[in-house]
């Protein structure tokens, strides 16, 4: 039987790391085979690009190219790890995915979300996500929260207007797809977070 594919989606400071990891927990208690990962990131092509794209000054990269280096990692993490996990029965968490891409690159970036979406169809495939969580924080406190944590990445130093419309997009993202994207109020507490998940993972999966 084929495994679930669950990702992790919002702005900065939104707690997906935390909440992915919680999950990953949850389901091997429960006995199952679980695979965490990441992107960019997953595999070392994706780590590779990673560190080109999350480092550096806000302008390091155009638009384009970061839509272009972001799907080379994901055509990487789905061919060599995704698909062979799904298709091996093991469950896998991923700490951002497609939405991202269509988020940052499509909506902020202004790059569309109609070319965008295209490519990242070619690139996933069948590799679809039974389940977004979409963790939701106004930028502004997410940004707050993502201070905290010391080392400000590439992304989050792109300033509070592109960040309240990356918000504004993964949204509308999420409206456009209300069966798969589930959107949880990540400014509440974490165990209350975590409880909108359980709750949710439980209705879908039966856990």
């Amino acid at each position: 039987m084929r495994g679930k594919f669950i990702s992790f989606e919002g702005g900065e400071g939104g707690g997906k790391s935390t909440q992915a990891a919680r999950l990953a927990g949850f389901l091997r208690s429960k006995g199952l085979d679980v695979i965490e990962t990441r992107e960019p990131g997953g595999t070392q092509q994706g780590e590779d690009l990673r560190d080109l794209l999350v480092q550096g000054d806000p302008d390091r990269w155009l638009p384009l190219s970061e839509l272009l280096m972001m799907t080379a990692a994901r055509v990487e993490h789905v061919h060599r790890l995704i698909e062979p996990a799904l298709a091996a029965g093991k469950w896998v968490i991923c700490d951002r995915f497609m939405d991202s891409t269509l988020a940052y690159q499509g909506i902020a970036g202004g790059l569309g979300l109609t070319m965008v979406g295209q490519l990242q169809e070619q690139a996933v495939g069948k590799a679809v996500p039974d389940v977004t969580f979409l963790l939701d924080v106004r930028a502004e406190a997410g940004l707050k929260r993502a201070a905290t944590r010391g080392g400000a990445a590439r992304f989050e130093k792109k300033g509070a207007s592109f960040h309240q419309t990356l918000r504004d997009g993964f949204l509308a993202i999420a409206n456009e797809n209300p069966e798969r994207i589930v959107v949880v109020d990540a400014e509440d507490s974490f165990e209350a977070v975590w409880g909108q998940i359980e709750q949710e993972m439980g209705r879908r999966f039966k856990l």
